[in-house]
């Protein structure tokens, strides 16, 4: 008997390909961070930013649901079988896309101090993540589900990053 069919191999390849993912994931969310910097020293503060120490953890908790959500669309096609591949396809396209615009933002905003320009990335992002959602959804609702927190946050960092350009 083969390890791909032993009982559990599947669960624990699974469990794998999930912990990749969601760290994965995290890891190179937080990398602009890392090598550019947040520093919001420059900025004007709206009287509804969060304390510093929300970011951290909603990216994280952010970047592990979309890892997730990564995940599940993946098994999802891998049950469904072949005819669904080019909806993962577009589903994982979808994802390289919002992921580079949410990559971006960082060097954009802090790095070049340009909210204008932060502010034309999100906005993007947002239309991507939105496109994101709607290519899970074909896949799996949970999937989909999971990146509406996602949504919400690009959605209050677009108010947030308008009210910053606006007070500039």
């Amino acid at each position: 008997m083969d390890t791909m069919s032993r009982p559990g191999t599947s669960s624990i390849r699974d469990g794998l390909v999930a912990l990749g993912l969601v760290l994965g994931v995290n890891a190179l969310g937080a990398s602009p961070a890392v090598f550019i910097g947040s520093d919001t020293g420059w900025i004007d503060r709206p009287w509804f930013y969060p304390p510093e120490i929300a970011f951290p953890i909603v990216w994280t908790l952010l970047f592990t649901l979309m890892g997730v959500a990564l995940f599940l669309a993946w098994r999802r096609t891998r049950e469904l079988g072949s005819d669904r591949r080019r909806d993962l396809g577009l589903a994982l396209g979808a994802f390289v896309v919002q992921f580079a615009l949410n990559l971006a933002w960082t060097p954009v905003f802090f790095g070049l101090r340009r909210p204008d320009l932060g502010l034309v990335v999100i906005g993007a992002l947002w239309i991507a993540v939105v496109g994101t959602l709607v290519a899970f959804a074909r896949l799996d609702r949970l999937a989909a589900g999971l990146l509406v927190p996602y949504l919400g946050w690009v959605s209050f960092a677009f108010a947030l990053n308008y009210a910053i350009y606006a007070a500039g």
